[in-house]
């Protein structure tokens, strides 16, 4: 596998550790490595944290941005010696973490289906996470929400990932829910995370992070403050329970 090949974060998101060789350093003193299992910030869901490991040494890597081309670049917790160009190193992916990611991140999916309306935004934290809608008026039944979304949690389904090309999504603009980050184009295809599956189907739409494999994995989520942000935005903040 090299560099343009598919992010193993993205083939198998339950992977907690890759071998990889060092292809070079970003000006700023990030690694670049030849494939990664960390998860680079993007569409609302920050970079993965974790270490890598050579020649009996370790480094801490703080978080995971995307270089020029798209690749993983590691950034370094903090200035110590790095491994070389050319050198094997291991990554270890902060698990505990990411996996709150995938969480939160399949939630929110979940979120804009029980509140049907345009997102304007929204933030994935480690346990935390929101979306804001166009929504001018507060909704009536805030725990009403709360429960629709935790009987979605409960089904269990099926969370898998497809791809479309550009011309189809753009055949297809109801696909796109959010209103403020639009999918990546020019590759050719756009993928899809779909939540159910035939008849159990619930939701469909692009994005490129990270996911659990069913529903049942999310756990309970909480609401919290559903936030006036301008005339016709509100934020809703939701939480692990656990």
């Amino acid at each position: 596998m090299t560099e343009t090949a598919e992010p193993v974060y993205r083939t198998d998101p339950y992977a907690r550790q890759l071998a990889a060789r060092v292809l070079g350093y970003t000006e700023e003193g990030g690694i670049i490595v030849d494939q990664s299992v960390f998860y680079p910030t993007g569409g609302g869901q920050p970079g993965d944290s974790g270490w890598i490991d050579w020649d009996g040494q370790s480094l801490p890597i703080a978080t995971t941005v995307k270089g020029p081309a798209g690749e993983s670049v590691l950034v370094p917790s903090e200035p110590s010696q790095v491994p070389p160009v050319g050198a094997h190193v291991v990554q270890r992916l902060d698990w505990e973490r990411r996996h709150k990611h995938m969480r939160m991140h399949t939630a929110l999916h979940l979120l804009s289906v029980v509140i049907p309306l345009p997102v304007t935004g929204g933030s994935i934290g480690a346990g935390r996470g929101r979306l804001d809608f166009m929504m001018p008026e507060p909704p009536e039944d805030r725990d009403a929400l709360e429960d629709a979304l935790n009987a979605l949690i409960d089904r269990d389904l099926v969370v898998s990932a497809s791809w479309i090309t550009d011309e189809e999504l753009d055949a297809t603009p109801s696909l796109v829910k959010t209103m403020s980050v639009q999918p990546p184009r020019g590759s050719g295809r756009v993928r899809l995370i779909r939540i159910g599956e035939g008849d159990e189907q619930v939701d469909l739409q692009p994005c490129g992070g990270t996911h659990v494999a069913r529903t049942g994995e999310i756990g309970r989520i909480v609401f919290g403050k559903i936030e006036n942000k301008g005339k016709q935005n509100r934020r809703v903040n939701i939480a692990l329970e656990t």
